[in-house]
């Protein structure tokens, strides 16, 4: 069963359409990066997909539940219930951390899994100790988000994220935020996920790396998804003439 499925979504904003008859899945243990120029829709796509977009038309399914649909022309999405279910399932990895700056770390990670999930709060703690350690960020438990570097922020997101075991991580430019040596660092991490098969959906400009990490590579351009297929054939070798051109473009910067 597919982890994520999207069909024919489409989403405007003031009369401009943004996202064009969109679809696309995600398979368990996969890892699907998204590239293309700014204004393509990429972040749309994944603000759609986590629901913090409302989408005009089209279907999104988790794990077979349906989490949107259209009727009569409308998106209708699952009752309350049923999408708190559906909630559970992805974790989201932002480009600006969005971490509560009043929380400590420790407290911006296990605040969600005790309070929505309802998870022990014991059991909780021991997760996000172990997560922490993991990611190289022992001993900041109780540092507040200033008194961490970007790299060690991002860290501390993903952990976050982890830490409420989604089935699906989705990260929008998680380094766009970062100096290069800090962006090293948050893509280790990454990789890592990836190595440990954690399904991943990454929209991402670090082309180097989503030849490496990457499964799968959608390239998208003026709302639509011009074309995908392994790493090496979209990135070394495409079939469509605008993604050779925005390669081109590039490897220019």
């Amino acid at each position: 069963m597919k982890v994520l499925e999207i069909s024919s979504l489409r989403k405007g904003f003031a009369g401009n359409e943004v996202l064009r008859d969109v679809s696309m899945y995600v398979e368990p243990g996969e890892v699907v990066a998204i590239i293309g120029p700014s204004g393509s829709g990429k972040t749309t796509l994944l603000r759609c997909a986590t629901m913090l977009e409302t989408m005009d038309s089209g279907e999104l399914q988790y794990l077979g539940h349906r989490a949107a649909w259209t009727e009569n022309g409308k998106a209708v999405y699952a009752n309350r219930a049923e999408m708190k279910q559906i909630l559970s399932y992805f974790g989201l990895v932002f480009q600006n951390f969005n971490l509560f700056p009043h929380f400590s770390v420790i407290k911006n990670i296990t605040d969600a899994p005790i309070t929505v999930q309802k998870r022990p709060r014991d059991e909780v703690f021991e997760t996000a100790r172990a997560l922490l350690a993991k990611m190289g960020l022992e001993g900041r438990e109780d540092a507040y988000p200033f008194q961490l570097s970007g790299g060690q922020q991002q860290r501390v997101s993903i952990v976050r994220a982890l830490c409420m075991k989604p089935e699906i991580l989705f990260f929008d430019e998680p380094t766009s935020a970062l100096d290069p040596e800090l962006t090293g660092e948050v893509l280790k991490v990454i990789r890592s996920l990836a190595e440990e098969k954690m399904t991943m959906v990454i929209v991402t400009h670090e082309m180097q790396f989503a030849r490496d990490v990457a499964d799968r590579v959608i390239f998208m351009d003026g709302g639509v998804i011009v074309e995908q297929g392994r790493p090496e054939d979209v990135l070394l070798n495409p079939d469509e003439e605008r993604t050779r051109q925005f390669l081109a473009r590039y490897a220019e910067n």
